[in-house]
């Protein structure tokens, strides 16, 4: 039983970590349901208010870096909201539909897309704009993997 329930665990945990890629999938969630997986094979008794008052701290800072680094990366290269609104709907397209590169390519060119069409800048600046929201997702990603990581580390303090 053991087995099975830190099997769970852990492939909700995997699950959490491919959201970061992919960001249609809730990675917060997966990393909730391995601590409610955990609780219902074993206790919920470790968690504690202490425990779900962090967590819950972990999940508004996960939801802020990601909008954050999106925001500053764009801004940080002349964008403007059409810039960051166009390539957060990229980041969320692109993988599906360019499977692998889209990750990459969406927000870039959601970015230099609506750069183009709502403040008609030319292409050399929308295509600045792109690239940095490359940077802000970039860094979304590692901000937000740091984040899953202590997540998962106070967890693991606080049921072993």
């Amino acid at each position: 039983m053991d087995i099975l329930a830190w099997a769970l665990i852990i492939i909700l945990f995997v699950i959490a970590f491919i959201g970061l890629i992919y960001p249609i999938i809730p990675s917060v969630l997966f990393i909730a349901a391995g601590f409610i997986v955990y609780g219902l094979f074993y206790s919920f008794e470790p968690f504690g208010v202490l425990f779900w008052s962090i967590q819950i701290l972990f999940v508004i800072l996960l939801f802020g870096a990601d909008y954050i680094s999106n925001m500053v990366g764009v801004k940080k290269y002349g964008g403007t909201k059409a810039g960051i609104w166009g390539s957060t709907i990229g980041i969320l397209v692109g993988p599906f539909v360019i499977p692998v590169a889209g990750i990459l390519l969406g927000p870039i060119v959601g970015a230099i897309i609506a750069e183009l069409i709502v403040h008609r800048r030319p292409f050399k600046e929308a295509v600045l704009v792109g690239f940095g929201s490359l940077v802000g997702f970039i860094s979304s990603i590692i901000t937000k993997g740091i984040v899953q990581v202590v997540m998962i580390i106070y967890f693991l303090f606080v049921v072993l």
